[in-house]
């Protein structure tokens, strides 16, 4: 699933921006509203760090004991 700042999660929050503000809803307030219905969706969260690097230092890391 796509992550908050990903091209995706953007293009989904722009059309419902869109749609928000079509139905009535001021600007500032349809920004805000889609954010919120995109993180209610369980899929749309970000899964943490993708590189190793991300994970912080080393010798710091929980799985590294030793």
């Amino acid at each position: 699933m796509p992550e908050p700042g990903s091209r995706k999660y953007d293009t989904r929050r722009a059309r419902l921006r869109e749609d928000a503000e079509q139905s009535g809803v001021s600007g500032q307030d349809a920004n805000a509203a889609a954010h919120e219905e995109l993180q209610e969706g369980e899929g749309w969260r970000s899964r943490g760090p993708r590189a190793e690097r991300g994970r912080g230092p080393e010798g710091e890391r929980p799985e590294s004991t030793g």
